[in-house]
């Protein structure tokens, strides 16, 4: 892919630019990478540091960038660094690697008792590499223990630390001798644990876990030539898995060791080693196969049989009945459970709390590893408060499902993941909804996750906040709301799901059970269920009154991405056309209408308590305009208004509560046909002012005036005379704001923001008449910089605009004076494409190496052409970086200065303030706000625009070098006093401009 990122249309950030900008991250993060193992196979460990950062920034959930650059800052010192690293990939993944990297990390920062615990996961759960022996002996002796054990793949236990003769105890009986090399016996490998003491002191390992020393982890898939699949042993990838295939009845059919590398695996944990597997289907039985390793443990996507079956309802399928639904009968939730302790017993709790005592509630305990998850089932079991299954080995999702509907026969059946949450009301409008039509099968109601049952909208609307899984306050409050919304509302679907599906005890009559034989561990089962009993007339409906709240994604650990691609191949060969209808249920949005009735009850809820609102429009495009929208929220909110956001979307708008949570509403209008109710929720809202951030999007005018509330201005730009927004011509130089013949003459040759048809020069007039009406018209107009007001002056003549800076320069420390004996390294910070100077960074560094100078530049952020720079071999880019770790990140660059390229004449700029605060002077262009700051602070020199570039290069190189700045004289003109963004004046906008156009200075 081209280096270049395409340049989104003026306006509104659509869902293909989004899309586009994530393409060219991907592509940008894969070739840092790519350079990145090159220099650290070549010895050059620094440069190799600097590439994995990048590759990090451009792809930061990226495990298998993660892990290799936790380990360059190892080998670099940086313990700190490594280990904010490995915490968050061991909390991910339980791989050995990592665990010996972090106990190793957090003992470089000085962290004994964390790195002893993870040199504890590191032993009890992997076979020990030879290698790590040295750093087990010193947690060993810090953490005041004898010795160290591990245990291998094979039975073998290891040693070291100095660890004296030792006693070993499985499940608590101990061996009275071990064999010759210390292997132990057999039933080691079905033991829950395995203790290793001396002198009745617990070595560092254990108590050893033979669960999570056995792991297979994989994928085994059926084809017409037979099984095959890939496997491997996460606590030991070294060791060939050896998988047993067993028949149905559980007699060995065939043992194969999963030997040569496998490609395209889809595993995404790091140092992953799959190693591939075939068996043909000459020599496999008939029927349902159980591939898994020597424990019993299957692999997912088994069970499995080469000849899968026909997918449609059995002959006997039970049909809906002809008009009434049937009388009511009792209602079990089936719970399958597995891990993650924490949120089961929150699920379980949270059903306990809100349904009847005539509810069973039937948990299938699939085998868990957790025994104190284990223990609390049982004694909710012997308390009355849940029935238990509980199967010996792991079986998966769909057969734990079809265990827990044969116990509830004659009911109808919740099924409920067990990292929900529920609330009061949730199962009565469930069962509400499906006895409302004779025909309905199933019904699921909204969540945070669900896919096309989610809520705001199906899957993520492009510019929503993610939804986190509701706490139970927030859970309760969405529950209440639902209900109060949509009470009794049922809407058709195409299919249920799994995450919470009430089905009706007719609908599964006959029906058969879920396809454990087809989709194993789970995903998709309840699609394909779904589909067989829709053949047979069966509804499926979304109950939009009923909410529940849904971690999701946590399923089948690091093989998920195979699995469902597995699944979802099954899936479309059994129903074909499946994918279509769904995809046409979401363009349709039938719960459109129920999802709008959740958002404004939500807001107009949400808005309780509140004596008054502001208005902030705005643009989508981020940088610094919503920095300071999110400060002006900030200071709004601690007066006492409610801080409500107007931001564009393709067809209209949306409203953001600033004051809100991670489960506030973030209703939609689509415009102009829903003007009306915005406004309508505007005025509910008690909006009294109106903040205009931006002219990209909705005109705040406009609504102010259907309000009749007053409005403030705040300028970011020049979009209210120049229609290209930036006083940038098309051939990428500042053009000086000339007069109409020569904007002309620029927006003849360039895209713009001028609408409609007709002469250039008369819809431009009209464009900044429009403009000068809107900024007369405004109760203030404020600008963040002196020069920016007298160059909208100059445009709109007799304005009166109020200056107030965006940051306190006061504040920041003084920046440090470099003299640089070594090559000169300049910082360009910030997001550089046209406007912010990429043409001239490029012609810099491409005159640095064609001259050989001492010069170098390394940009903290990205540009729109990262590899036409780096080809220079006179620039790196980091890539970029979150809001609140920039001066850091500028900080280690150890540069000897900030150059700020901006062509354009700044409002303000935040990446100069950035600069300073790492400590460094900055070089800008004798423009706009930048060289008034620099002017006034005298931080940094001005440079004339226009000179050549072989000059500005000897300047960076000469101002580098001697570590003294050329005399700043303080700026004489009329300037502002500084104020920091939140303790701005509040404008008294209903009291009305003081003069046409607003505000005074």
């Amino acid at each position: 892919m081209a280096g270049r990122i395409a340049r989104p249309a003026r306006g509104r950030v659509s869902a293909a630019d989004r899309a586009a900008w994530q393409i060219w991250a991907d592509s940008q993060a894969q070739s840092a990478f790519r350079r990145a193992r090159e220099r650290e196979e070549g010895g050059d460990h620094d440069s190799a540091w600097a590439w994995y950062e990048r590759a990090h920034r451009l792809a930061p959930d990226s495990a298998v960038v993660a892990f290799p650059l936790a380990m360059a800052r190892l080998r670099g010192g940086d313990g700190q660094g490594a280990a904010h690293l490995l915490r968050a990939l061991t909390g991910r993944f339980d791989f050995r690697e990592g665990w010996v990297a972090l106990a190793a990390a957090l003992l470089m920062a000085g962290e004994d008792a964390a790195a002893i615990a993870a040199g504890q996961q590191a032993l009890s759960r992997h076979v020990p590499s030879g290698e790590a022996g040295p750093l087990f002996a010193q947690l060993a002796a810090r953490a005041g223990r004898p010795g160290w054990c591990g245990l291998s793949v094979s039975g073998r236990l290891c040693l070291g630390g100095g660890a004296p003769p030792v006693t070993v105890l499985i499940d608590g009986q101990p061996l009275s001798d071990l064999r010759d090399g210390g292997v132990l016996p057999a039933r080691w490998r079905r033991a829950r644990r395995v203790e290793v003491l001396a002198g009745g002191a617990p070595l560092l390992g254990s108590a050893l876990d033979p669960a999570a020393l056995q792991r297979i982890d994989g994928l085994v898939e059926a084809g017409p030539e037979g099984v095959s699949g890939w496997a491997w042993h996460p606590a030991d990838p070294d060791h060939p898995p050896v998988l047993h295939v067993r028949d149905a009845r559980g007699r060995l059919v065939r043992r194969v060791v999963a030997a040569g590398p496998a490609l395209g695996s889809d595993s995404v944990l790091p140092l992953a080693r799959p190693r591939r597997f075939a068996v043909a289907a000459a020599g496999l039985p008939p029927g349902l196969l159980h591939v898994g390793g020597p424990d019993g443990r299957e692999l997912p996507g088994s069970p499995l049989a080469v000849d899968r079956g026909d997918a449609c309802a059995d002959d006997g399928a039970a049909r809906p009945p002809p008009s009434m639904p049937p009388p009511r009968v009792g209602v079990a939730i089936v719970v399958p459970v597995h891990g993650d302790r924490a949120a089961t017993l929150a699920c379980l709790e949270s059903v306990s709390a809100s349904v009847g005592d005539g509810v069973a509630v039937i948990v299938v305990d699939d085998a868990t590893p957790d025994p104190v998850l284990a223990a609390e089932l049982d004694r909710r079991m012997r308390e009355g408060h849940i029935r238990l299954i509980r199967h010996r080995r792991r079986l998966g999702f769909p057969r734990s499902a079809n265990d827990g509907v044969r116990a509830a026969a004659g009911c109808d059946v919740v099924l409920l993941n067990s990292d929900t949450l529920v609330a009061g009301g949730w199962l009565a409008e469930l069962a509400d909804i499906a006895y409302g039509a004779a025909d309905i099968g199933t019904v699921t109601p909204l969540s945070n996750r669900a896919s096309i049952f989610s809520w705001p909208g199906p899957d993520a609307l492009p510019g929503d906040p993610p939804r986190p899984m509701p706490d139970p306050a927030a859970m309760r409050r969405l529950m209440a709301a639902a209900r109060a919304a949509n009470r009794g509302q049922a809407v058709d679907v195409p299919t249920g799901h799994g995450y919470c599906l009430f089905i009706r005890h007719d609908c599964l009559a006959g029906t058969g059970p879920f396809r454990a034989d087809l989709f194993a561990q789970g995903y998709g089962e309840e699609n394909e269920f779904c589909r067989r009993v829709a053949e047979v007339g069966w509804r499926h409906v979304a109950a939009p009154g009923a909410f529940v709240g849904h971690a999701g994604a946590a399923s089948f650990g690091t093989v998920r991405p195979a699995l469902l691609r597995r699944n979802l191949a099954i899936m479309d060969r059994l129903h074909p056309g499946y994918g279509a209808l769904v995809a046409a249920h979401i363009a349709a949005d039938p719960l459109f209408a129920a999802r709008r009735r959740l958002d404004l009850l939500c807001w107009r809820r949400g808005g309780a308590g509140w004596r008054h609102a502001v208005l902030l429009v705005t643009h989508d495009q981020g940088g610094g305009v919503e920095r300071v929208v999110r400060e002006r929220a900030r200071m709004w909110r601690a007066k006492g208004a409610r801080p409500v956001v107007l931001r564009p979307t393709p067809d209209g708008c949306r409203l953001e509560d600033a004051a809100g949570d991670a489960w506030s509403a973030t209703p939609r209008f689509r415009l102009p046909v829903e003007r009306d109710l915005l406004l309508a929720v505007l005025r509910a809202s008690g909006v009294d002012r109106v903040e205009w951030h931006h002219g990209l999007g909705v005109d705040a005018s406009a609504l102010a005036a259907e309000l009749r509330v007053p409005y403030a201005v705040h300028l970011h730009d020049y979009v209210w005379f120049c229609p290209r927004v930036a006083l940038v011509d098309p051939s990428g130089r500042h053009c000086g704001a000339p007069g109409p013949a020569d904007c002309v003459v620029c927006l003849r040759a360039g895209e713009s923001l001028l609408e409609g048809a007709g002469p250039v020069p008369a819809r431009l007039s009209a464009y900044r008449a429009r403009s000068d009406a809107v900024l007369r018209g405004a109760a203030a107009v404020w600008a963040p910089s002196a020069d920016t007001a007298r160059r909208m002056e100059r445009a709109f003549p007799g304005l009166a605009i109020g200056v107030a800076a965006l940051e306190d320069d006061r504040a920041i420390a003084v920046p440090m004076v470099r003299a640089s004996a070594r090559r000169v390294r300049v910082a360009v910070p910030g997001a550089i494409g046209v406007e912010k100077g990429y043409e001239i960074l490029l012609a810099a560094a491409r005159d640095a190496a064609a001259r050989r100078l001492d010069l170098e530049f390394v940009v903290v952020g990205h540009t729109s052409d990262d590899e036409a720079l780096m080809a220079t071999g006179r620039v790196f880019v980091t890539g970029p970086y979150e809001e609140g770790d920039g001066a850091a990140l500028l900080a280690a660059q150890r540069a000897d200065l900030a150059f700020l390229p901006s062509i354009w004449p700044e409002t303000w700029c935040f990446a100069l303030g950035l600069a300073w605060r790492a400590g460094l002077r900055a070089v800008v262009f004798d423009l706009g706000a930048m060289a008034e700051r620099v002017r006034r602070t005298g931080w940094g020199t001005v440079w004339p625009p226009g000179r050549p570039i072989h000059e500005l290069n000897t300047f960076l190189l000469s101002y580098g070098r001697i570590g003294a700045a050329t005399a700043c004289p303080r700026e004489n003109r009329e300037t502002s006093t500084l104020h920091p963004v939140h303790d701005l004046p509040t404008l008294d906008l209903a009291s009305g401009p003081a003069a046409p156009g607003g505000g005074t200075r």
